[in-house]
């Protein structure tokens, strides 16, 4: 017997159902981003690999698909010399998969500068790549839902990622907290604690604070090279607690003699005071172990957490001020978010909060009773769709009860039942499947029938 196909581990099908619930998250996220006059564009799933490598840091580095080049593709590698992996990987590689949105994005914008309108809105949903370890919420390949802002560096533009990120959870019925911090606060933290050099290597193992904790934190930055000294004055900032007020003040403070980090706590305060002018509802805190792992952030950076539901963050972003310059098109800063779709589908389906009419594709399915009365709901069916209402006619005259059975496994709500009586009346028998009411209607009724349920 032929051995069962399977597709690579952190890939997934996704079936009718699936694809219901996903388009959901999608159509809504995409509104949203219209709303504040954002344009869609797409960039190939492949990219060269010289515009993604050094991009994302070391560990971003490893994570990237690298895709063999076409042909015999090693005739020039001689295997006798001392050569890594990595090193017989770029030369027989010059492309791969684009790990994340943004970067793509920021070429795309050097390549098409003289194409657009600065400050340039764009939108973008795509799926992307990760050579990761599968494990729960975390796949190989997945979608991302970015929205940026490039050309200005006005913080508005983080205030309107804020409100973008509320009306997107608020329409999803998503409880969540924005999580706001800022990369030269921790420039300066860097600064203060002797270890100006090492921000990177900062910023890579805090990030992994919630997932590892502040013990393993602490011995990973041993690893890179920080002294106990310089972990004692960055650890009680890590751990800091209060209002969003008071750990502005605490941070100033902390930070009075380094020039980068008091400059991000000013766009800190700033940026807070706008939130609160703008009547945000949704929980944002000031979080100062907050880091983000890219070494392309350089001011506010943000993560969004799901409060009634136990994953990892379903959304982040921050400010970038020359990712354009490793391209070529210097001073041209920008910021962005990025919605993980199938993280939020992980949590709209673990707390049923899809909502009921998104189940089935279908209102009404018409029954199939014979060729006549099949003949006879063909134009039926064309004027409810007409109309906007989406119907089936089921394909093959086959018993009552298994069309039935069609429709409650599709989830379609209502069955139009049509026999030889109700064809020389020139109705339809309509019946509310949830329920088992059924009523008779003229042809000339049912639209508005079911426009009204």
């Amino acid at each position: 017997m032929a051995k069962k196909p399977s597709i690579p581990k952190g890939t997934r099908d996704f079936g009718p159902s699936e694809m219901v619930g996903r388009d959901y998250i999608f159509d809504t996220i995409k509104d949203v981003f219209k709303h504040y006059g954002y344009q869609c564009i797409e960039t190939p799933a492949m990219e060269n690999l010289s515009t993604l490598l050094g991009k994302y840091g070391e560990e971003g580095d490893r994570l990237l698909f690298k895709v063999l080049n076409s042909g015999d593709a090693f005739s020039g590698i001689d295997f006798n010399e001392d050569l890594s992996s990595n090193a017989i990987a770029l030369k027989v590689c010059e492309k791969g998969l684009r790990y994340d949105l943004t970067v793509p994005f920021a070429r795309y914008v050097v390549q098409h500068q003289n194409e657009l309108t600065f400050p340039f809105k764009r939108y973008q949903i795509q799926p992307v790549w990760r050579a990761d370890r599968p494990q729960r919420g975390r796949y190989r390949e997945f979608y991302q839902c970015d929205v940026d802002v490039i050309g200005s560096d006005s913080l508005l533009n983080e205030l309107e990622l804020v409100q973008i990120v509320e009306m997107v959870f608020n329409r999803l019925k998503v409880n969540v907290c924005i999580k706001i911090n800022n990369r030269k606060i921790l420039s300066g933290l860097a600064q203060i604690c002797g270890h100006p050099d090492k921000l990177i290597d900062i910023t890579v193992a805090i990030d992994k604070i919630d997932k590892i904790g502040i013990e393993a934190v602490e011995a990973e930055l041993l690893e890179r090279g920080l002294d106990r000294e310089a972990i004692a004055v960055i650890k009680p900032v890590l751990l800091l607690e209060g209002t969003n007020s008071e750990k502005i003040e605490r941070i100033a403070q902390i930070l009075a003699s380094s020039e980068i980090g008091m400059k991000g706590v000013e766009e800190i305060r700033t940026l807070f005071a706008l939130i609160e002018g703008a009547g945000i509802g949704t929980n944002v805190e000031l979080d100062l172990s907050l880091a983000r792992g890219l070494n392309y952030y350089t001011g506010a950076i943000f993560e969004v957490k799901a409060l009634d539901f136990e994953i990892g963050s379903i959304c982040g972003g921050g400010r970038y001020d020359d990712l354009t310059g490793i391209f070529g098109l210097p001073n041209m800063s920008g910021v962005g978010i990025s919605f993980g779709a199938d993280r939020i589908y992980d949590v709209l389906k673990g707390l049923e909060l899809f909502p009921a009419d998104v189940a089935s594709a279908s209102v009404v399915l018409f029954s199939n009773m014979g060729e006549k009365e099949a003949a006879f709901c063909v134009p039926v069916a064309a004027s409810l769709r007409r109309a906007g209402i989406a119907c089936e006619i089921y394909p093959d005259n086959a018993r009552l009860r298994k069309q039935f059975e069609y429709a409650d496994k599709k989830g379609i709500p209502y069955l139009a039942i049509v026999g030889a009586n109700e064809v020389a009346e020139n109705s339809v028998t309509l019946k509310n499947l949830a329920s088992g009411e059924q009523q008779l209607l003229k042809v000339s009724e049912i639209v508005e029938k079911l426009k009204s349920v």
